[in-house]
């Protein structure tokens, strides 16, 4: 499966979200609810994805769960296999707990670029209203479950770099 641009695409909307808590963390106000500082800042306008969080989530506890939600999609979009479902379920998980109607707002928005984005997860229990303020970092990631240990033969191997973004061998790119 050639998955190239959907992983361009998911690195350059995880620039975005990075970018997003950048300008959220400029504001200076880390109580502050996302939605609110959204329609209020001009430059928030532009990342659509914000109106899809829950209507009390504040800056900070955005930022922690961005950390979350998106620390390994760095790793596993280099990774030879993708595992889409790691890389959905962490943001369902660690962003959108307790929030489906966020979630499914937010999967509709990847879906634009990339198709098969949040397809396969079980569905999401609670509502907004009763979102559960968490510490993300204490509770055990979904993707744990999805990441299988090398068996110890295999962990002297050198890696081997094929495919993107790496050039086949032989080939002159």
């Amino acid at each position: 499966m050639d998955d190239r641009f959907d992983r361009r695409e998911l690195l350059l909307h995880l620039g975005d979200m990075l970018e997003a808590l950048s300008c959220l963390a400029k504001t200076g106000r880390p109580d502050a609810q996302v939605r609110q500082l959204a329609t209020q800042q001009e430059s928030l306008q532009d990342f659509e994805f914000l109106r899809a969080l829950a209507p009390k989530m504040t800056v900070a506890e955005f930022g922690a769960r961005v950390a979350s939600a998106f620390f390994l999609w760095p790793k596993e979009l280099l990774e030879m296999e993708l595992n889409q479902n790691a890389l959905a379920s962490t943001v369902q998980h660690d962003l959108f707990d307790g929030n489906p109607d966020g979630w499914n707002a937010y999967v509709a928005h990847i879906q634009k670029k990339v198709k098969w984005f949040g397809t396969g997860l079980p569905k999401m229990k609670g509502d907004a209203s009763a979102e559960p303020t968490h510490d993300a970092a204490e509770e055990a990631s979904p993707v744990e479950a999805s990441v299988e240990a090398a068996p110890p033969a295999e962990w002297d191997v050198p890696d081997e770099k094929k495919g993107w973004p790496w050039p086949q061998p032989g080939s002159t790119s």
